[in-house]
């Protein structure tokens, strides 16, 4: 990859139950995350080294603000699955305006922060991913420039991202965004959208 990859998001329906399921499946425990409070979803994160992570996302049923439709394509979840990828930018700006080219509903930036326990302060940028579809292969973006810390920093190295794979019933579009932005990705032709990694962890080579 020209760009480098900040996260990966693994939908699933019970994050507890999800938890337990990796561990067995890859020998790593997520730590738990947060919450999304205007989001209603809850999370847990996996280290995939060269500060990258997995995201393992599910609905916060303790939330009764939000009704959805939530992000990440989760109110349509059929099964556990990577629904979403995000890209980090040094250039937000230039990168939501050519998603926002792409498709107008797309782009829309927004800004948070968070104090951590150590006293270093998260702050990002990012480029808001959509409620639908279920899987959206198109990457939303982060922006960590301003930020004294990165979520990985935290996180024990136990797994390594190898490859991320993409699937698409019609790919062209997606590339010739994919060139604009300098993505250095393939996709391949298939009837369903998909994103599928290949990562290394303690209990060896593992397909997600």
């Amino acid at each position: 990859m020209t760009r480098k990859i900040d996260h990966i998001v693994y939908c699933v329906h019970n994050l507890e139950t999800a938890i337990l399921d990796l561990e067995s499946r890859l020998g790593v425990k997520a730590n738990i995350g947060g919450r999304h409070t205007t989001q209603g979803t809850k999370n847990a994160l996996i280290n995939l080294n060269n500060n990258c992570y997995l995201e393992i996302l599910a609905i916060d049923k303790s939330n009764k603000e939000v009704k959805g439709p939530r992000w990440m394509g989760i109110d349509q979840l059929q099964s556990p699955k990577i629904t979403r990828w995000a890209l980090k930018s040094v250039d937000i700006n230039t990168d939501s305006l050519l998603l926002s080219e792409f498709n107008n509903l797309m782009g829309r930036v927004r800004e948070g922060s968070r104090k951590k326990e150590d006293g270093k302060t998260l702050n990002w940028q990012i480029a808001m991913p959509l409620s639908s579809p279920e899987v959206e292969i198109v990457p939303f973006i982060t922006d960590w420039t301003k930020s004294q810390s990165h979520p990985t920093e935290d996180l024990q190295q136990n797994c390594e991202l190898l490859e991320l794979r993409l699937k698409h019933p019609n790919p062209s579009k997606i590339k010739n965004l994919f060139s604009k932005m300098n993505i250095d990705l393939d996709i391949t032709t298939s009837d369903t959208a998909s994103i599928e990694i290949t990562l290394r962890c303690p209990k060896g080579i593992i397909q997600l």
